[in-house]
């Protein structure tokens, strides 16, 4: 404010005594001693003007949303300190100004109070929405959960439930201890129901883990019979798959144990083996060279002659002995082919040579010349009477029984 505007607002009279005006009236206001009027003016203006600036903050607040409880208490300290102002300047405008605030706050603070239910209902809301998670989580099947991620999905729930609490507004007691109770049991029955399943499964792996160690000592004892016990082995390989999980590290474990005592009677198979490969390579040899005078007899039509010398054949196969276990199917299956075929020519021979067969064929045949005879006297009376309906029937009847004949050799 500026010497001439301070000179507006206030004066100052012979003894020093600074006025202030105030609508149709003035009052005092105070005194600068030592000072020319001028200086005193200014003195008591620079006070308005830092009063007005406090209103003017006041005002910013306001508008800025600032709380309606924080700004009602700085609007009733300004009033009062306007109403006791000792300062030059337009006192009525400052008032008219507070004033102003005051009706203001009416709907700030309706407003912020609206805001604030709303702000209540929204995070009521949330912390509800965060208690049914939760819920939801403790009515999973305790024996179908996934309780890694089950507990790291409650985990993730409680921090946010935390974090609201932190920041989210202030929710009543009785409706945050509501909450609060409904979200501790649902956290206290996945605890519970987490505990159950941890302790039924330790149990499960326990039972596992003795029957594990009861076959890997089973399946050890077999060493001294060698590959003999490889059947056994094996039996005891489908009670391990039967017997459950123990849990990875006594499984890799037990494992570890149960593979080496089945490798040793798997190695002293592959011994045996490769000491009978070279045991049994010139038998496999032999039994070639047999083969190749067996086979020939996949072409022979004459049983006698091919069961003679199969015969001969498998008297030597036999006496040859072992070949090489990975050689035995080979070779036994291409004897087995030469063995079929003798015996296919067998059963043909016996099927032609079948007393019973041949007694019904002999009858069928008699019956089928008797027809014939009787079927040829009536194709000629057909033929003597010229009727060729007749003639045609007695023919067609004719060539079927001799068709018939022929197909059993009559």
């Amino acid at each position: 404010m500026g010497p001439d505007e301070a000179t507006t607002w206030g004066r100052v009279d012979e003894n020093g005594t600074v006025y202030v005006r105030y609508e149709d009236t003035e009052k005092a206001v105070g005194e600068y001693p030592d000072a020319t009027p001028d200086e005193a003016l200014a003195y008591f203006a620079r006070k308005y003007a830092d009063l007005e600036g406090q209103v003017k903050i006041a005002e910013q607040r306001v508008q800025r949303g600032a709380s309606a409880n924080d700004v009602a208490r700085t609007v009733e300290h300004l009033r009062a300190q306007v109403a006791e102002a000792r300062v030059v300047g337009d006192l009525k405008a400052l008032e008219t100004r507070v004033g102003a605030l005051s009706e203001q706050l009416g709907s700030l603070t309706k407003e912020q109070a609206e805001q604030a239910q709303q702000a209540l209902a929204d995070a009521l809301a949330h912390r509800t929405a965060l208690v049914e998670e939760a819920e939801a989580l403790a009515a999973v099947d305790p024996a179908r959960a996934q309780w890694k991620q089950v507990t790291a999905q409650l985990d993730d729930v409680f921090a946010r439930w935390q974090q609201h609490q932190h920041d989210g507004p202030r929710i009543p007691k009785n409706e945050a201890n509501e909450l609060w109770k409904r979200f501790r049991a649902a956290r206290s029955t996945v605890d519970q129901h987490r505990r159950a399943f941890y302790s039924e499964l330790d149990a499960q792996h326990r039972e596992a883990r003795n029957r594990k160690q009861e076959l890997v000592q089973q399946a050890e004892a077999l060493a001294p019979r060698g590959s003999d016990a490889i059947p056994t082995y094996r039996e005891l390989l489908d009670d391990w798959k039967q017997a459950g999980r123990a849990g990875k590290r006594h499984d890799d474990a037990l494992w570890a144990r149960f593979k080496a005592a089945g490798d040793v009677l798997f190695e002293q198979r592959h011994a045996e083996a490769a000491a009978e490969n070279e045991e049994y390579s010139e038998n496999l040899v032999a039994k070639q060279a047999l083969l190749t005078e067996a086979e020939p007899l996949l072409k022979e039509t004459d049983r006698t002659v091919a069961r003679r010398t199969l015969t001969g054949i498998q008297r030597r196969w036999d006496e040859i002995g072992k070949v090489p276990r990975g050689d035995v199917r080979r070779i036994e299956d291409r004897l087995r082919a030469v063995e079929d075929h003798v015996r296919s020519l067998e059963d043909e021979h016996w099927k032609a040579s079948d007393p019973e067969r041949k007694a019904r064929q002999t009858g069928l045949a008699n019956q089928l010349e008797d027809a014939i005879g009787k079927l040829e006297a009536e194709l000629a009376e057909a033929q003597a009477s010229g009727n060729a309906r007749k003639i045609k029937e007695a023919q067609e009847a004719l060539d079927a029984r001799k068709i018939w004949l022929d197909a059993l050799g009559g």
